[in-house]
C-alpha cells in the first residue's frame, strides 16, 4: 500500500507547480492579446496603417494566392493601393499594362463602423478616381480582415489578409 501512495503523492505535488506556470502563460497571452487589440485601435484611431493581402478571390474562378508584396495604405491625407485585378472587364482598359487597382488618391471619403462582435467596418470612396466606385474593408480587433473593391467597369474583388501599421517615412534610417 505505501509503494502506491508514495508515487501518488508525488504525482498530485508535481502537478500543483506546472498549474501554476500555465495559468501565468494565459495571462501574459490575454496581456499581449490585449496590447494587439490596443495597437490596432491606435492604427485604425490615427488612421495609419496598410493591408497586406494573402489571398486575392475573385467573382469567377479560383483564388489566387499572393506572394508578391502587395499593399493598400490609409493615411489622414490619401490612400495608395497597389493591388492586382484577376476578374473581367467590361469595358477596354485605356493602358492595359497597369493593374487597375494601381492607384493614389488624395481625395476621398472615409467612414468607420463598430461591428457588433468587435472589429470594424470601413468604407472609403476616392473621388477622384474614375475606375473604383468604393473599397470596403473589415478589420477585426486582432488585425485580420478583408478588402473588396467595387469597380465602375469591372467584377469586384475581394482580398483577405492582415493589417499593419503604416511606417513613417519620416522616421526611416538613413544607410548609405
Amino acid at each position: 500500500m505505501k509503494s502506491i501512495f508514495i508515487p501518488i503523492m508525488l504525482g498530485i505535488l508535481s502537478i500543483g507547480p506546472i498549474s501554476a506556470v500555465s495559468a501565468q502563460g494565459k495571462e501574459t497571452r490575454a496581456q499581449k492579446e490585449a496590447a494587439q487589440q490596443a495597437a490596432v485601435k491606435s492604427w485604425l484611431d490615427a488612421q495609419q496603417y496598410v493591408f497586406v493581402p494573402q489571398t486575392a478571390l475573385p467573382m469567377s474562378g479560383r483564388a489566387v494566392q499572393l506572394t508578391s508584396e502587395y499593399t493598400f495604405s490609409v493615411t489622414k491625407d490619401s490612400v495608395e493601393s497597389y493591388l492586382p485585378y484577376y476578374g473581367r472587364a467590361y469595358t477596354a482598359p485605356m493602358d492595359p499594362t497597369k493593374s487597375p487597382l494601381a492607384f493614389k488618391s488624395k481625395q476621398f471619403g472615409y467612414k468607420v463602423v463598430e461591428r457588433k462582435k468587435g472589429g470594424w467596418d470601413i468604407t472609403i470612396t476616392p473621388t477622384d478616381q474614375r475606375e473604383i466606385q468604393s473599397v470596403n474593408m473589415t478589420m477585426s480587433t486582432d488585425g485580420y480582415g478583408s478588402l473588396q473593391v467595387t469597380s465602375n467597369n469591372r467584377q469586384p474583388i475581394s482580398f483577405n489578409g492582415y493589417f499593419k501599421k503604416l511606417k513613417d517615412p519620416k522616421t526611416k534610417s538613413k544607410s548609405k
